[in-house]
């Protein structure tokens, strides 16, 4: 297995047990050795989202709209068994020429498909994993998968919704695919802990519309909103992602009435058809797309392009407050041990002083002690000189 391509030091949660396993391109290490905005890119839009090559120039011009705001674009897929954060313009092409060809990876397939050598295009869920894994905190979608329609009785609810609940990344999507049941994956997202919050409006947008009916939990007006909103999440351990749902711009916004009846149409079809599970969501996008005359697929490529510029500015306020607290911790560090050098220097100073006072206290002691010893030895040899002395050693010899 391939080593890590870099030897920076990136500040994700897992990364000394990430060594040798994933395989970070050099621009994405780089960025965020040094503290700069990265974003996050989902690989299964290309493989299975679009066709091609509306695929391959939607995803060379969603990187290039993350680079001209000032972030890292990083599209995360497993060529060849190994997952890769950040993709050559070769592995783009060859992620879009394979197509539904790659394996549409979640967690559950992430081991199977690294273990078999295969080719996964990862999904919203696999996609946060390994974003999470190597520090990055924002990950650009176009919108993330739900509860399917009569899931009380199929209990199809997508693993996005999941991971959500337990991988600290904020999701910037244009909401939930219209292709499902939008208040219900709300509710469940409100059971996994997630806050859910709409980017300038009260009403959680449709992925092809911006307007569902459902009121938004909450509501941010600005990058600087949603940097600080992320912020709050990762300092306080929350374990949780935060969804930030972004409403197709209006011009691109395709007709309610036409988008719901052909996905009326399309859900029909796939139930007649029996198809289920992970196969579902690329066969309606696609059936929609059929139905509306290729309506929903230009809606699908500009609120992908929208989400990746607004994903862009959040990652670099992000990156901005977060570069301005390390700067702040690292001035009030430097007036910390500042003060903790004038005061060792003090108690040195002190210490001195006070050595040179006991040394001073015991060199009188030892000349007061001299002086005394001299004295007494003085005194011992006058008494023992002394004719009273003399006369007692001689009686006491004599009587022996």
């Amino acid at each position: 297995m391939a080593p890590l391509e870099s030897t920076t030091n990136i500040k994700g949660p897992n990364y000394n047990g990430v060594l040798g396993l994933v395989k970070i391109s050099p621009a994405v290490s780089q960025a965020l050795s040094q503290g700069k905005a990265v974003v996050a890119l989902e690989s299964t839009i290309i493989s299975h989202g679009m066709p091609y090559p509306q695929n391959l120039e939607t995803a060379k011009e969603v990187e290039a709209i993350v680079r001209d705001n000032g972030a890292e674009p990083a599209t995360i897929a497993i060529l060849d068994g190994m997952p890769c954060v950040g993709l050559t313009p070769e592995e783009l092409e060859r992620l879009a020429t394979l197509g539904p060809k790659c394996q549409k990876t979640a967690r559950r397939d992430i081991a199977h498909v690294v273990a078999t050598k295969g080719n996964g295009a990862t999904t919203v869920s696999a996609t946060m994993i390994f974003a999470s894994m190597v520090g990055i905190p924002v990950f650009v979608t176009g919108g993330i998968g739900g509860v399917h329609r009569h899931g009380e009785n199929t209990m199809d609810i997508s693993s996005d919704l999941t991971e959500l609940g337990r991988t600290p990344v904020a999701v910037i999507s244009a909401g939930v695919k219209s292709i499902l049941d939008i208040p219900r994956t709300l509710e469940y997202l409100e059971t996994q802990g997630v806050c859910v919050t709409a980017y300038k409006t009260d009403e959680f947008p449709a992925f092809f519309t911006g307007r569902s009916s459902c009121k938004a939990p909450c509501r941010v007006n600005s990058p600087e909103d949603c940097a600080r909103l992320i912020d709050a999440n990762l300092n306080l351990h929350l374990g949780a992602g935060i969804l930030i749902a972004v409403p197709i711009p209006e011009e691109h916004s395709a007709s309610g009435s036409l988008i719901e009846s052909a996905i009326q149409r399309s859900l029909k079809e796939a139930w007649d058809k029996n198809i289920t599970g992970n196969a579902q969501t690329p066969f309606l996008l696609a059936r929609v797309n059929e139905l509306t005359g290729g309506a929903s697929l230009a809606s699908n490529i500009a609120l992908v392009k929208n989400n990746a510029l607004v994903g862009a500015q959040i990652a670099t306020c992000l990156a901005r407050l977060r570069r301005t607290k390390v700067m702040t911790c690292s001035k009030f560090s430097v007036r910390v041990i500042n003060s903790v050098k004038v005061m060792a220097a003090d108690i040195i100073i002190q210490v001195y002083d006070t050595s040179i006072w006991i040394s001073s206290f015991v060199t009188v002691l030892e000349s007061s002690f001299r002086q005394k010893k001299s004295k007494i030895w003085k005194d011992d040899k006058k008494i023992k000189s002394s004719h009273w002395y003399q006369q007692n050693k001689n009686d006491n010899i004599s009587d022996s």
